[in-house]
């Protein structure tokens, strides 16, 4: 198994992306990055060699950010320049209005919902990992992911071609 920080480092571009789609904010992604592995180091010794680390890391990240979301009103939702980032490189501009547009239906739907949704597709957590991480059984993560995207899925012409793009 690769060393704790092997797979740190290995799991940052994830995390940042998966960040910065929670706070839709560059700023306040990097802070949550931060955090979340300023934790990580200084519980190191709660991870298990033996498990791989992303899905850790995701749940610290996440349990991090419903405390911000919680304690402040919600992060800043200023701009959606952060599509950009987190697109994949060779993401045609087309594609990227249509994230654009997809990121902002993801703000109606539920909560549990698009953070499920979010840890699959740009966390790229698989759907075990994803269901640890969030702590819920795998069927009800695959339930809320099924309806998160038949929500988002209002045009028959948006492909979910778009929510592939991202990475």
């Amino acid at each position: 198994m690769r060393s704790f920080n092997t797979q740190l480092e290995k799991a940052l571009p994830d995390l940042w992306r998966y960040a910065c789609s929670l706070t839709r904010d560059r700023d306040a992604a990097d802070d949550l990055v931060q955090d979340c592995i300023e934790r990580a180091l200084r519980k190191r010794l709660l991870w298990m060699p033996g498990r791989p680390l992303k899905p850790w890391l995701t749940k610290i990240m996440l349990n991090l950010y419903r405390d911000r979301w919680r304690s402040s009103a919600r992060f800043p939702t200023t701009s959606l320049d952060f599509i950009d980032e987190i697109a994949a490189p060779n993401t045609d501009p087309i594609t990227r209005l249509e994230l654009r547009d997809i990121w902002r239906r993801l703000e109606t739907i539920p909560a549990e919902q698009s953070q499920a949704l979010l840890a699959v597709v740009v966390g790229g957590l698989s759907y075990d990992e994803a269901a640890w991480s969030l702590g819920i059984p795998r069927g009800t993560l695959m339930s809320r992911i099924a309806r998160a995207r038949s929500k988002l899925k209002t045009d028959p012409d948006l492909s979910s071609h778009s929510l592939r793009s991202v990475k």
